[in-house]
């Protein structure tokens, strides 16, 4: 029974001993786990962060361009108004020199009245 209790004791120490040390190599595995996705956790952080730099200036030109975009179509929508106004012009131009006499046509008539009157008198 002394044996026993002897062998039981000194297994008992040795694997008390293996324990603490496992203890010690788990919590040195476990630091050096953290350390490496700490790293990691950092990568993908730095890379998110380029993303979303990415995704921002991206936006930004988006805004210019719609910015022109809306610009340009203000202005398109302009000329159209003044291009109808200057199409109604145009009419009443016409319209009102088929009511006109020609400036040769006038100059020929001032002509042929003066010779007239020059008869007559």
């Amino acid at each position: 029974m002394e044996d026993i209790k002897k062998i039981l004791k000194e297994y008992k120490e040795g694997t008390d001993e293996k324990i603490e040390g496992y203890k010690e190599d788990t919590s040195k595995q476990t630091e050096r786990i953290k350390r490496h996705f700490d790293v990691c956790k950092e990568n993908f952080d730095s890379k998110i962060d380029l993303l979303v730099e990415g995704y921002q200036t991206h936006n930004q030109k988006l805004d210019s361009m719609n910015t022109k975009l809306d610009s340009h179509t203000e202005t398109m929508g302009l000329m159209q108004v003044n291009i109808e106004i200057m199409k109604n012009d145009i009419e009443i131009i016409k319209t009102s020199l088929r009511k006109k006499v020609d400036l040769e046509d006038f100059e020929s008539l001032e002509n042929r009245v003066r010779m007239l009157e020059s008869k007559v008198k």
